[in-house]
């Protein structure tokens, strides 16, 4: 496999790190934000790796190795995280593969302008990992161009700030299963059909929601890929989830390692054997997995590599979360407080880190289900029974 940066690649590198270097130097910092997505997509940062002609819909591309330099780039300058990650690495190469081409020339061009925020309405209570279970259902208004949804979702990234949500939901009565599905691009903004509630975190922070449905409005232009299609839409768009940003997390990782790593050298864990030898095996475990994802980026033909990937590094990524707390000591489980302050404790990063990184194994397909797949798909083991 050759997976190299030619000179186009670090060409948009030093473009990239010289855009980068000048908006976030400005005062005040930028954060995560509405006004930063415009930024990204003035500065034509958003869309690379639609599959489509360049500018199609007001967006620039850039080969595989172009998004990975951008990813990279990104994740090393810290910049801001993404509002717009759902509707431009999501929704939009699923609309450039589904769509038509109505919905193309509605939707592409405000997500490469960074000026609609989507979320992603698919897990349920009862239909997390098990997706086929959903329950909300969107019926069709007789001699209407609408459906009505009812129903709950569940652990709604960012829902609280989105214009959007992609949304899956039963538009045929009485279907069992992947049967009689849709994907429904639903406004968010009906007051009264529909209800954001916060899910407070054991960091404190707020950025999952449950978002209740009461009779909330979808156009019936606005059904992708098709009614019943449902299904195989929203497979293909989860295939999507792991991309070049895999590479960029990776980075990410890298850092959280070294804030670790300097914090045992402080004090003096990383003079124990036993600590020396869980840091080297993070390191190495972190290389195996970046040269895995630039592996099966690369175009090499690894059944059920997307399941291997999620189950290495969120595995990985909770063994750092313990390793953190070990090094830190007794001060691990203490921190600042103020009782009368809403959120009376504040934690630190690596006490984030840790709490966080317990979801890892849950979210975006739980490790169970990430082995259920290989064990079926991969290694032709039979099937689980299910009900």
């Amino acid at each position: 496999m050759d997976f190299s940066f030619g000179p186009d690649d670090e060409a948009l590198r030093q473009e990239a790190r010289t855009w980068l270097t000048g908006h976030l130097a400005v005062e005040p910092a930028p954060t995560a934000g509405r006004a930063w997505e415009r930024e990204l997509g003035a500065g034509g940062w958003i869309g690379l790796g639609w599959d489509c002609a360049a500018g199609a819909y007001g967006n620039r591309t850039a080969p595989l190795t172009g998004q990975v330099v951008w990813a990279e780039e990104y994740s090393r300058a810290r910049a801001p995280a993404r509002l717009g990650h759902m509707g431009e690495h999501l929704l939009a190469p699923t609309l450039i593969a589904h769509g038509d081409p109505a919905q193309r020339s509605r939707f592409l061009p405000a997500i490469a302008r960074g000026e609609e925020i989507w979320c992603q309405g698919y897990s349920e209570p009862g239909a997390g990992s098990d997706l086929a279970a959903v329950r909300t259902a969107a019926v069709r208004d007789p001699g209407s161009r609408t459906y009505r949804i009812t129903g709950q979702k569940l652990w709604t990234s960012l829902a609280h700030e989105a214009d959007w949500c992609f949304l899956l939901a039963r538009t045929t009565e009485g279907s069992h299963r992947h049967h009689g599905l849709s994907l429904l691009l639903v406004p968010m903004d009906q007051p009264g059909r529909i209800e954001v509630r916060p899910i407070r975190q054991l960091t404190g922070g707020a950025d999952f929601n449950e978002v209740f449905f009461d009779g909330a409005e979808a156009g019936t232009a606005h059904v992708l890929g098709g009614e019943g299609n449902g299904w195989r839409v929203a497979m293909d768009l989860l295939g999507r989830e792991r991309g070049p940003a895999t590479l960029a997390q990776q980075i990410g990782f890298a850092e959280e390692l070294a804030r670790v790593v300097s914090l045992a050298r402080e004090t003096g864990a990383a003079a124990e054997p036993a600590v020396r030898d869980r840091l080297v095996r993070q390191w190495a475990e972190l290389r195996t997995m970046r040269w895995t994802a630039l592996r099966a980026l690369g175009g090499t033909d690894l059944p059920g590599a997307p399941s291997v990937a999620k189950l290495l590094w969120s595995s990985w990524h909770q063994r750092l979360g313990e390793l953190a707390l070990q090094v830190q000591g007794p001060p691990a489980v203490l921190g600042p407080y103020d009782w009368s302050d809403e959120r009376p404790y504040v934690l630190d990063a690596l006490q984030c880190l840790f709490l966080f990184s317990r979801a890892d194994t849950i979210y975006g397909g739980s490790a169970e289900v990430q082995r259920t797949i290989i064990a079926e798909r991969v290694l032709g083991l039979p099937k689980e029974h299910r009900p």
